[in-house]
């Protein structure tokens, strides 16, 4: 998918991977709301196929893509250069999920998303 954003060219670009379109809806519009530029893509192949990829400030995708899981996908793009924070969202982690994700430095936001949530977690890492 192309960037679809609506947001000041200098609010920070959130790259949001999300393979449910009905989650990817929701998501995308309440990042809007606050405010974000956003790049959205169904799949993890679709931001990988992008070279260099996107100046980011930060990259937000579900654990269970099609293809490449976010975590793989995620470890590519680090491999490629992209080093902005990361925000893992999923449901129930196991173990060796939150592991991969310390040593990556991603932040697990679990679902369900609640209110503000999403935009909330967004701002902290950016504000680190």
């Amino acid at each position: 998918m192309h960037p679809e954003s609506e947001a000041a060219p200098s609010a920070p670009l959130i790259l949001l991977i999300e393979d449910d379109g009905s989650v990817r809806k929701a998501l995308a519009f309440a990042l809007r709301i606050e405010g974000f530029r956003l790049e959205v893509h169904a799949s993890a192949e679709s931001l990988l196929r992008q070279e260099p990829p996107p100046a980011a400030a930060c990259v937000v995708f579900d654990l269970n893509l099609p293809g490449a899981s976010g975590l793989e996908a995620l470890q590519i793009l680090r491999a490629r250069g992209l080093d902005c924070p990361a925000l893992l969202i999923t449901t129930q982690p196991k173990p060796a999920i939150r592991a991969e994700a310390e040593a990556l430095g991603v932040t697990i936001l679990e679902k369900p998303l609640l209110g503000g949530a999403l935009p909330s977690a967004i701002r902290e890492l950016l504000s680190r």
